[in-house]
């Protein structure tokens, strides 16, 4: 069972989790109407009356973008400094995730994003490996990414995330961890909540923007950190042939970090993962604060 932290930030305010409940006639849960973020937070290694943040800043950006396709101005500012009071208001002391969520929360029952109430809340929960960093097996699901011409996958919106429940509860109760996506051209796409990368010849390759995948903000950190580490980068449409033969495959994403994929279908892949393993020791390096070159990636929360 998860276990919520303390204090939600709900209708401009910070409460018991508990009492954050919504209306059953609320928009957004019969339309989809919402828009996520997701970010992790664990307690300084160092000093364990400090938090860090891994990218608040581009989290915020990205959500107050989310915003937008709801027809709603939420600047990355306000989401900023809330996260830091809900921070400090909770006091989590372990590894812990925080779940920013802006919501049509009028109560009206046409579908529309016009003459509708939004707002913002924000709550956490302590959470440990979303994956096991051992590795994973997946299944290619039977389920397609949606388009981008019917669908503003730039943004994390909610409605979009039934085709991961599909795909997910596919994978599960067919023996697998986690389902890979195709897009609509047929070409490789991501995983359920996560990006997918693979390696080749000593090359990272993986999906661009134009194959209809999420912009991640870990696999943004990760492409980053393979070109300062001196790994070629190739950003193209990947077939799905290419994954059965690769020397590594990986997915990335907030919850899951970095975890490697020790099977596709009935396709065996090798244990020897030697360049996701360097990503993910530099990743988690980094999300500690021991890493002085990407110190501007990670905020540091004082909790007195």
């Amino acid at each position: 069972m998860d276990t919520f932290l303390k204090y939600a930030y709900f209708e401009h305010q910070f409460i018991p989790f508990e009492d954050a409940k919504l209306s059953v006639a609320t928009h957004a849960l019969h339309y989809g109407t919402a828009a996520f973020g997701g970010l992790r937070g664990i307690p300084n290694p160092q000093n364990p009356n400090e938090i860090l943040l891994f990218r608040l800043e581009r989290h915020c950006q990205r959500l107050s973008q989310s915003a937008k396709f709801l027809h709603h101005d939420l600047p990355a500012d306000k989401i900023y400094q809330i996260i830091i009071d809900f921070v400090k208001k909770n006091k989590p002391n372990q590894s812990f995730y925080i779940r920013p969520l802006v919501y049509s929360s009028g109560l009206g029952i046409a579908p529309r994003l016009h003459n509708i109430e939004k707002n913002f809340l924000v709550y956490g929960l302590e959470m440990g490996e979303y994956l096991s960093p051992s590795g994973i097996k997946c299944r290619i699901s039977s389920w397609y990414r949606q388009e981008d011409r019917s669908f503003p996958l730039r943004g994390k919106i909610t409605g979009a995330y039934i085709t991961s429940a599909l795909a997910k509860t596919e994978a599960v109760e067919s023996g697998f961890d986690e389902a890979i996506l195709m897009n609509s051209q047929g070409k490789v796409c991501e995983a359920t909540g996560m990006n997918i990368f693979m390696v080749r010849n000593g090359q990272i390759i993986t999906p661009g923007f134009e194959q209809d995948i999420l912009e991640g903000i870990t696999r943004d950190s990760v492409l980053t950190l393979a070109k300062d580490l001196g790994i070629t980068v190739v950003e193209r449409p990947i077939d799905k042939t290419e994954l059965f033969i690769a020397d590594e495959v990986f997915l990335c994403g907030t919850a899951a970090k970095i975890a490697p994929v020790y099977q596709i279908e009935n396709f065996k892949l090798s244990e020897e993962r030697p360049i996701a393993t360097k990503l993910r020791e530099k990743l988690t390096a980094i999300t500690q604060n021991e890493d002085p070159k990407y110190k501007d990636w990670v905020n540091v929360i004082p909790l007195d």
